[in-house]
C-alpha cells in the first residue's frame, strides 16, 4: 500500500504494513505533542478526575462498613440491583428485535425512527418522566385505561422505577447492537440461507452469536445506566424507601441529612462504574482482536 502522493518523499511517512498491528502502530505520531494542545488535555483530564479524587479523599473510610450496613443503604442498594437487571431485560427483549430492524429493513422513515429511538440520550430525564407520567399515570393516555379496566398502575411502584430506568437506557442498547450488527460480515448470513435456514433459525442461530459482544456491551452499559438513573425514577416513581428509592435517590436524600452518608453511597456507585468500565474495556480489547 502507497503513501499519497502529497506524502511521498515527506521524512517520516512510511507505507503501513498489512495487518491490524499495522494500524494500531500507525495512529501514534512520533515526537512530543504541542503544548497547544497538551495544556488544555491535561486540564481536561484534571477537571474529570479531580472530583472523584475529592470523593475519595472526603471519604469516612473509618466508618465505611458500618455504614454501608444499614438498612436503609442495603435496601437502595438491592432494589437498584433488582430493578437495573429487570430493565436491562426488558431492554434486551425490545431493543434487540429494535436494533435488528434498524440495521437490516429499509422501510420509509427509518432516519426518524432512529432519531426518535435516540431522543432520550439527550432528553432530560426529568422531561422524560414527565412524559412517562402523562402516558402511564393514572390519568395517562393508556395508563387510564390499564387502571379502569386492569387495576394496574405503574406511578409510584418499583414497576415504575423499571419502566423508567428502561426508558433511559434502551437507546445505549439499540445503538451498541445496531452499529454490531452493521459491522457483522453478511456472507454468513447468506450462507445459511441458501442452505434453507429460515429467518428466525438464522437471527438465533448465526447473526446473534456474531453481534454477541456488542449485545453483551451493550447491556452492560444498560445496566450501568440504569443503575444510575435519578431524574425520571424520582419524577415518575417518587422517593419511597424500600419501594422506589434507588441509590441516586438515597444519595440525594442522605446529602441533605447526613453527607457523610451520601458519599459512602457514591462510592458505591463510582466503584460500580469502574467495574463496568474494566468490563466493557476487556469486551472491546477481545472483539478488535
Amino acid at each position: 500500500m502507497k503513501a499519497p502522493k502529497a506524502l511521498r518523499g515527506v521524512r517520516g511517512v512510511v507505507p503501513p504494513r498489512r495487518g491490524r498491528q499495522a494500524l494500531r502502530d500507525s495512529d501514534r505520531l512520533p515526537g512530543r505533542p504541542p503544548l497547544v494542545l497538551l495544556v488544555p488535555a491535561l486540564a481536561g483530564l484534571a477537571f474529570l478526575v479531580l472530583p472523584l479524587l475529592g470523593l475519595l479523599v472526603r471519604a469516612p473510610w473509618s466508618t465505611l462498613g458500618t455504614r454501608l450496613m444499614q438498612p436503609q443503604v442495603l435496601d437502595a442498594l438491592r432494589l437498584s440491583m433488582v430493578t437495573a437487571t429487570l430493565a436491562t431485560g426488558l431492554c434486551l427483549l425490545f431493543g434487540v428485535p429494535l436494533a435488528w430492524t434498524l440495521a437490516r429493513v429499509r422501510f420509509p422513515g427509518a432516519g426518524l425512527v432512529r432519531a426518535l429511538v435516540t431522543v432520550p440520550l439527550v432528553l432530560p430525564p426529568v422531561v422524560g418522566g414527565v412524559a412517562l407520567l402523562l402516558v402511564l399515570g393514572r390519568r395517562g393516555l393508556v395508563g387510564g385505561w390499564l387502571d379502569s379496566t386492569f387495576g394496574i398502575t405503574f406511578p409510584f411502584t418499583t414497576a415504575g422505577v423499571v419502566l423508567a430506568e428502561t426508558f433511559v437506557a434502551m437507546p445505549f442498547l439499540v445503538i451498541s447492537v445496531e452499529g454490531a450488527l452493521r459491522a457483522a460480515d453478511l456472507r454468513y448470513e447468506e450462507a445459511a440461507a441458501t442452505l434453507g435456514a429460515g429467518r428466525w433459525t438464522i437471527f438465533r442461530r448465526v447473526t446473534l452469536p456474531l453481534v454477541a459482544p456488542g449485545v453483551v456491551a451493550g447491556a452492560v452499559l444498560c445496566w450501568a445506566r440504569a443503575l444510575g438513573e435519578f431524574g425520571a425514577t424520582i419524577t415518575f416513581a417518587g422517593n419511597f424507601p424500600g419501594r422506589t428509592q434507588t441509590m441516586p435517590l438515597a444519595v440525594y436524600l442522605a446529602l441533605e441529612t447526613d453527607p457523610e452518608a451520601a458519599i459512602v453511597l457514591s462510592l458505591v456507585l463510582l466503584a460500580v462504574s469502574v467495574v463496568v468500565l474494566a468490563a466493557l474495556r476487556g469486551r472491546w480489547m477481545e472483539t478488535f482482536r
